[in-house]
């Protein structure tokens, strides 16, 4: 697990290894272990490395091939990299070190880009060839880890984040105004835009090539396929086979030569993972994050998942750490948090930045049960669009109003005001629709409606989980793993039948999640109705009252805190007319929907956290100097160059 970055200059240049160091100290927090850098002419890479397997200097990158022709800065845990290792040697090559990386390089010398698809884990990795003097990007299949590009006339920059990019001061960041229409409508990005303008995501399970003077389109190598099967299996055939494909998973993923742990969040996924990985690692280390729950009121009661957390520590006899959060820490961690997250995505995660921080302390690498609702259907009340049988244009139409988290169509325009000139021509609802741009119109049942929605959540919310959870564990030099998003685990739950996934379908009915409202005492009621298949796998290694458990989400009183303990911190940061964000947003728009969440009327505690998000993002990266004090740099160009 490591952090690259590189430049490749169009414009005769040679490239920096000044700039080319600044790039690697601006995500040193990525590769404590260690450095590297390669240039050759107009071509650059750098490289931090946290030493996972393999701890020699054996493993030092850019890794170059024997001949010498090929160069390799790569992030990432191939998990079957033993495997290929064997398949390699047997065509002749030999290996000098126990890494991964290295059976990576030599995997793309043998059968160039098509080794990608047999890598098994997670990865993002530059590959240079000094020959053909072109350079290869690629992402693994879901996106666990992030690659960013930035390109002009003058060359390409990229890397695992987006400081490495700003670290070239001849760049500064400028706000993406049509970026901003997405996350204020999805809580989220649906294309590969990023709110830093001409600052673009490599798309999960995609490869890019550049050669001198242009960067090609992205080409997807690899996407989820959620179909109805052609062949059922029985019910024991299907649990039996995901149980044996589950173990194989943990298994795999435990490989290491330093301390593994797990978190354990007290709901069914994490706390198999941990159960099984227990049974392979003696006092295991585990890890879960708390709320204090004393101002906390409603739904919110049940957000503490400490008491089931604990008990599942003691059957699995793990050596357990727990932190409480409190109304203030968001508030501590913002400037940090922000500083390494960069672009907000889903959720609230300032969560995720203390869990990481707590088991940092004691490993560097830990399990996560990230995945699991995803491929088995865990947000069962989100499924109620997908069972009304109209046509594709009519589901698509219900599915987008459902999935405008933050700010519905009829406040946008009056909330961007100031901006909306420049972002009037984004629609939000093509945007969502491009989704799905290659799945048939013509749908026949209510199952292929439900792949549809599963399809959807794994490519957007799914992505947007696992570009929150790099960052914020890489912001302690913590290498995070997700067993179910093992390959043969998802191709297989991909084609499990929809019935085994989710039950009482004709029963189904809307709830807001993000506004609960009314409908709070029913909140929780129906997600025992998801991940059917998948809790009776997991309760053979977790006890009943968590396999069949409400499922939980990861947050906080937030709610509350917002209209309590922290409504000083709101009203200093966002209801301020001197705030940042008041740049490009209307500030009686915005007051107005905060003030309807202060009364009680709405629940808008995810619009509060992203505009909270949004004023330290403005402060620290668009008025701020986050790449530290210039260096002799000529003026600045816009990364909208």
């Amino acid at each position: 697990m490591c952090g690259i970055a590189g430049q490749f200059r169009f414009d005769g240049s040679p490239a920096s290894p000044t700039i080319l160091r600044r790039m690697a100290d601006a995500i040193a927090h990525r590769g404590p272990d260690g450095e590297g850098f390669y240039v050759d002419g107009n071509f650059g890479l750098a490289h931090r490395r946290l030493a996972i397997i393999d701890l020699s200097p054996a493993g030092h990158q850019p890794m170059q091939s024997p001949d010498g022709r090929y160069v390799l800065a790569y992030n990432g845990e191939i998990y079957n990299f033993q495997e290929l290792r064997l398949e390699l040697e047997a065509l002749g090559h030999r290996f000098r070190s126990r890494t991964d990386s290295e059976v990576v390089l030599m995997a793309l010398r043998e059968w160039g880009e098509r080794a990608i698809p047999r890598f098994n884990g997670m990865f993002a990795f530059a590959l240079w060839d000094r020959e053909k003097r072109e350079l290869l990007l690629a992402r693994d299949r879901y996106g666990i880890k992030p690659l960013y590009l930035a390109h002009s006339s003058h060359g390409v920059w990229f890397g695992s984040e987006i400081k490495a990019i700003l670290a070239d001061q001849s760049w500064r960041a400028k706000l993406d105004s049509k970026a901003l229409v997405e996350y204020l409508t999805f809580q989220n990005f649906f294309t590969d835009r990023t709110l830093f303008e001409n600052v673009r995501l490599l798309p999960a399970g995609s490869t890019c090539r550049i050669k001198e003077g242009g960067v090609g389109t992205p080409v997807r190598y690899w996407d989820f396929d959620f179909q109805e099967p052609t062949q059922h299996l029985s019910e024991h055939e299907y649990v039996e086979r995901l149980d044996g494909l589950f173990r194989r998973a943990v298994s795999s993923q435990l490989i290491s030569d330093v301390p593994v742990g797990s978190y354990l969040s007290g709901g069914v996924d994490s706390g198999s993972v941990a159960a099984l990985a227990a049974r392979e690692i003696p006092d295991l280390r585990s890890f879960t994050v708390g709320f204090d729950l004393h101002s906390a009121s409603g739904i919110e009661m049940g957000f503490d998942e400490r008491p089931s957390a604990e008990f599942m520590s003691y059957l699995f006899k793990t050596e357990h750490y727990e932190m409480v959060l409190k109304a203030g820490d968001m508030e501590r961690c913002m400037r940090r948090l922000v500083w390494h997250l960069e672009e907000p995505r889903v959720g609230q995660s300032y969560p995720n930045f203390y869990a990481a921080q707590l088991a940092s302390r004691f490993v560097k690498v830990t399990l996560s049960g990230a995945g699991g609702d995803e491929l088995f259907g865990g947000y069962p009340w989100r499924y109620f669009r997908a069972s009304a049988g109209d046509d594709f244009e009519h589901y698509v139409d219900k599915y987008y109003q459902f999935w405008q988290r933050l700010i519905p169509n009829r406040d946008l325009q009056r909330v961007m005001a100031p901006l909306w000139p420049e972002a009037k021509d984004v629609w939000t609802r093509d945007v969502f629709r491009d989704i799905f741009q290659h799945h048939a119109p013509a749908l026949t049942s209510r199952e292929d409606y439900i792949n549809h929605s599963l399809y959807f959540e794994a490519k957007t919310f799914l992505h947007g989980l696992l570009v929150v959870e790099d960052k914020l564990s890489m912001a302690h030099s913590l290498e995070t793993r997700v067993p179910f998003l093992d390959n043969a685990l998802v191709d297989f739950a991909m084609t499990v039948p929809v019935a085994l996934k989710l039950g009482n379908l004709d029963r189904t009915e809307r709830i807001n999640e993000n506004e609960p409202g009314s409908k709070t005492g029913r909140y929780f009621a129906r997600t025992r109705d998801g991940k059917l298949v998948l809790r009776k796998v997991l309760s053979r290694y977790v006890p009943e009252r968590i396999s069949e458990a409400e499922k939980q989400g990861f947050s906080g009183p937030d709610a509350s805190w917002f209209r309590g303990e922290s409504i000083d911190y709101v009203r200093d940061r966002i209801m301020d007319r001197r705030a940042a964000i008041y740049d490009f947003l209307d500030e009686k728009a915005v007051r107005g929907l905060i003030d309807e969440h202060l009364s009680g009327q709405a629940n808008r505690r995810l619009l509060i956290w992203s505009l909270l998000y949004l004023e330290e993002w403005t402060q620290t990266f668009l008025k701020g100097e986050p790449t530290g004090p210039k260096h002799g740099q000529s003026r600045p160009r816009s990364l909208a160059a």
